[in-house]
C-alpha cells in the first residue's frame, strides 16, 4: 500500500514515501548505492533488463535506487504521477523544454524568471528551432492574444525570482489548456509544502533541489514531477541520453533534507514575516516585496494559492545600488552569496549577480532594478538576523 492510500499527511510522507529498506543488512536508512553499474545474475537477465522485460537496474545514468527514491518522494509530495532527478536545477529546466517541445514549436513564458532560465530561452533554445515570447501572463487579454497555432507550452515561475511576483496558476492553467498547451511551473521558492501547482492545474512542476528541497546548501540538483506522459517524454530519450541524471550521493542527501522540509519551511516562513515587517518599517528601506505583507499587491492571491508565504524577501533601499552595496558588505551572520533556501540566511544583488546576464531592458521590464536586494531568510534565531541587518544599516 502506498502512502497516499494510507492517507498520510505531508510530514509523514516526506519521511517515508519511496523509502528503501536494505534486505541484506537491515539498514534503517536507505544505503548510498554509489556505483556506476549493476551486476546481472546471468546473460538472460541482462538481456531482459535492456529489453525492458525486467525492471531491475542496469547503469546509474539510466536509473539508481537513490535517484528513484528521491524522485518518488518529491512526486508523492506534489501529488504527481512520477518524477525525475537531474544533476542541476538548470538541467531540469532544460530537459522540460527539450522533452516537451520540438523544432518549430512556440512557448509562452512569464516575464520575470530566474536569470539562468532567461539565458536558456534567449541564447540556447532558438538554436533548436524553439521560439518563445515573454509576456505578463497575469494579464488575461495579453495571454489570450499571445497564443499562436504552434504554441505548445506555457512556462511560469511563481513566486518569481527575484521580485516575488505571483502568477495565478489556476487561471493561467485553464486558459493554456483551452489552447491545448502544457503548463510548467517552477515551484522552487515555495516547494510542495507551501504550494501545489498540480492541484491548481499545472501539468509539470520543476525544481532546483539545490534550494529548499535539500535545504542545507551541500548539493546541486534538480527535479521534475508531473503527469506520467510528460515525465516519460522527458526521461527517454532526453534525460538518459543527454547525461543529466542526478548522482546517487546527491540524491541521498536530497532525501535526507526532504525529511525535515515541513519543519524547515515553517521556520523560514515565521522568520521571513518578522524580517519583512522589520524592513517595511525601516527608514532606510524604500519598498519591501513579501507576499505575506498586506502591502504586497498580490497578497490576496498569495492567501488563495499558498499555504504560507515563504522565506524569500526582496527590497529596495533608499540610495539605490550604492546603499545596497554598503549593506551587503557589512553583514556578519547573513552570507553574501547567491543561491537560496538553505538553513542559513543568504543575501545578494540580482542585477549584478544572478540576473547579470539578462539585458538591462529586460531586467527593468521585469522589475529588477539596480537597487533591488534579495534576501533568503534562514532558520537562525530571528533576533540575530534582524540585529545583523541593523548593524549593516548603520553603515549606510
Amino acid at each position: 500500500m502506498n502512502r497516499k492510500e494510507m492517507n498520510m499527511k505531508f510530514n509523514t510522507r516526506a519521511i517515508h514515501s519511496g523509502e528503501i529498506h536494505d534486505r541484506h543488512f537491515g539498514s534503517h536508512v536507505t544505503p548510498i548505492y554509489q556505483t556506476s553499474t549493476f551486476v546481472f545474475d546471468d546473460c538472460a537477465q541482462g538481456g531482459d533488463r535492456f529489453a525492458g522485460k525486467d525492471s531491475g537496474y542496469r547503469y546509474t545514468r539510466l536509473g539508481n535506487p537513490n535517484t528513484d527514491e528521491a524522485a518518488k518522494r518529491i512526486a508523492d509530495l506534489d501529488n504527481a504521477d512520477a518524477g525525475i532527478i537531474t544533476n542541476t536545477g538548470m538541467s531540469a529546466i532544460s530537459m522540460v523544454f527539450l522533452g516537451l517541445l520540438k523544432s518549430g514549436d512556440h512557448f509562452l513564458a512569464s516575464k520575470c524568471l530566474y536569470g539562468g532560465t532567461v539565458t536558456l530561452i534567449n541564447k540556447v533554445l532558438g538554436g533548436y528551432g524553439i521560439t518563445g515570447t515573454f509576456i505578463d501572463v497575469n494579464d488575461e487579454a495579453e495571454l489570450e492574444k499571445a497564443f499562436k497555432e504552434n504554441t505548445k507550452l506555457v512556462y511560469i515561475e511563481t513566486p518569481a525570482n527575484p521580485t516575488l511576483e505571483l502568477i495565478d496558476i489556476e487561471k493561467v492553467s485553464k486558459i493554456a489548456h483551452d489552447h491545448n498547451a502544457v503548463v510548467v511551473a517552477d515551484n522552487t521558492f515555495l516547494t510542495s509544502y507551501l504550494q501545489k501547482p498540480m492541484d491548481l492545474g499545472a501539468d509539470v512542476v520543476v525544481y532546483s533541489s539545490t534550494k529548499y528541497l535539500n535545504g542545507h546548501g551541500d548539493i546541486v540538483g534538480g527535479a521534475i514531477v508531473g503527469k506520467q506522459q510528460y515525465i516519460d517524454n522527458i526521461k527517454s530519450p532526453y534525460l538518459q541520453n543527454l547525461g543529466c541524471t542526478g548522482s546517487p550521493f546527491d540524491s541521498w542527501l536530497l532525501v535526507r533534507g526532504l525529511k525535515t522540509l515541513g519543519l524547515r519551511m515553517d521556520r523560514h516562513c515565521e522568520n521571513a514575516m518578522k524580517v519583512a515587517r522589520y524592513l517595511e518599517n525601516h527608514p532606510k528601506v524604500e519598498k519591501v516585496y513579501y507576499p505575506g505583507l498586506e502591502s504586497f499587491p498580490q497578497h490576496e492571491l498569495a492567501k488563495k494559492q499558498m499555504r504560507d508565504f515563504g522565506g524569500m524577501i526582496a527590497f529596495e533601499l533608499k540610495g539605490g545600488y550604492e546603499a545596497g552595496e554598503a549593506l551587503l558588505n557589512n553583514l556578519g551572520i547573513i552570507s553574501l552569496a547567491v543561491s537560496l533556501g538553505t538553513v542559513d540566511s543568504l543575501i545578494q544583488h540580482p542585477a549584478s549577480m544572478t540576473h547579470a546576464a539578462v539585458p538591462r531592458e529586460e531586467r527593468e521590464k521585469a522589475g529588477i532594478t539596480d537597487g533591488l536586494v534579495r534576501l533568503s531568510v534562514g532558520i537562525e534565531d530571528v533576533e540575530d538576523i534582524i540585529n545583523d541587518l541593523e548593524k549593516g544599516f548603520e553603515k549606510l
